[in-house]
């Protein structure tokens, strides 16, 4: 039994203004290909299908097409992530083809889409601790053990009747947990021989961010536990965007696949994959299939003129952030060097010396001069103090000012 993992697709995405949409489409078209030479069973997607709740019209129809091809090959299921609208991606789950799942609704979460003789997969929908807790809670008994006064577990479901169900603690890893508690009493009824694939999107703890995912704190805390996904062979996790497995519970085997593509400049360094998933032995076994690269993202710094010269000569197809280190801020900077890369995204100056003096900000109050406030940012910027023909300039600024709401 040969499963896929993929996740955190993110279709209408951009990157610095950059439409990802026909690279993201590429990446389905790898998709397809890798199903039909391998031989794939299943294929999961573990959430953040879109990038946002209503998606753009062309990425909907890019999904709806890689969905039919794929179908045409395997077992499809689909979960929600925290990006997207779970109601509008799970419109019309009823009505698909038989071999795509959508799971995007709370109480289908320990409904799993069986495929072969042998697999069992359940698809968990991104769970918003505030909304999930009512839908997953639980009778006093079956709560966690023993009656909790805090009120926050006081509160029930539907008024205050005592022998009513009680709403979760307010936290990812409460909703969590419940979900795979009900998930593991499915499971009892059915075949101890077999395999058991879930599929979340989370924030497990030991797993190492990127800067480019959506925050899910809740209380001040965004992360769970690995040990609520006990009792799955394996845990196809979505949300963090670098490929990497995280420890878990004894016999598991817990993976984020990662996003498809980078999207930002803080994984420049990620080698995109997918997760080959291969179940027919003790323990699965993971080969990563390597995703198409459109372009990579380089960060590079030098004078404009290093990186006008030779120094700039490798990276002309890269997506490119750069930092340029000239004392005083080169004219027309952004003009010059997008006339030499083709594919620069982000421009910024910061002076060789401004770099090696740093230090900490100053803070700024209402008693603080605002010419020396100007002063000190123009020093910051650049490097150095401003000339005396600019101070002068920032002063006639600041009269000018002053004078105006005088006469207001």
């Amino acid at each position: 039994m040969r499963l896929l993992h993929t996740s955190d697709w993110h279709l209408g995405r951009t990157l610095h203004g950059v439409d990802l949409l026909p690279y993201q489409a590429a990446h389905l078209d790898h998709l397809v290909e890798v199903v039909r030479a391998e031989r794939v069973d299943a294929v999961v997607v573990a959430g953040d299908v879109f990038d946002r709740g209503i998606p753009p019209v062309e990425a909907v129809s890019v999904l709806s097409d890689a969905l039919a091809r794929l179908a045409e090959l395997t077992t499809v299921v689909v979960t929600s992530g925290n990006h997207d609208s779970a109601a509008r991606l799970g419109f019309g789950s009823a009505l698909m083809r038989e071999r795509v799942a959508l799971r995007t609704r709370v109480a289908a979460l320990a409904e799993p889409v069986e495929v072969g003789d042998g697999l069992l997969i359940y698809g968990l929908p991104y769970l918003d601790p505030d909304f999930a807790r009512a839908q997953l809670a639980e009778p006093v008994a079956d709560a966690g053990g023993g009656r909790d006064e805090r009120a926050d577990d006081e509160a029930r479901v539907g008024g205050a009747d005592p022998a009513g169900p009680r709403l979760l603690a307010r936290s990812h890893e409460a909703v969590l947990a419940a979900a795979m508690r009900r998930v593991r009493a499915d499971r009892a009824r059915r075949s101890a021989d077999a395999r058991v694939v879930v599929v979340a999107h989370a924030f497990v703890v030991g797993g190492a961010a990127s800067e480019s995912e959506r925050d899910i704190r809740v209380g001040g805390v965004d992360q769970v536990p690995a040990g609520v996904l006990a009792g799955a062979d394996y845990v196809a996790l979505g949300h963090l965007h670098g490929p990497q497995r995280v420890a878990g519970p004894e016999g598991a085997v817990l993976r984020y696949s990662g996003s498809p593509l980078a999207f930002s400049f803080g994984e420049a360094a990620h080698h995109k994959s997918s997760a080959l998933v291969d179940l027919s032995g003790a323990e699965p076994r993971v080969e990563l299939v390597p995703a198409p690269v459109p372009r990579p993202l380089v960060d590079v710094s030098g004078t404009l003129e290093q990186l006008l010269g030779a120094a700039g000569e490798p990276y002309l197809d890269h997506w490119l952030r750069v930092t340029v280190t000239d004392e005083a801020r080169p004219v027309d900077l952004f003009a010059r060097l997008r006339a030499r890369f083709g594919h620069v995204l982000v421009v910024q100056h910061q002076s060789a010396g401004g770099r090696e003096r740093g230090g900490r900000a100053a803070a700024v109050t209402s008693s603080a001069d605002p010419l020396v406030v100007a002063t000190d940012f123009v020093r910051h910027v650049t490097g150095t103090a401003p000339t005396p023909a600019e101070a002068g300039v920032l002063r006639r600024a600041y009269e000018d000012v002053m004078a105006a709401e005088r006469s207001a």
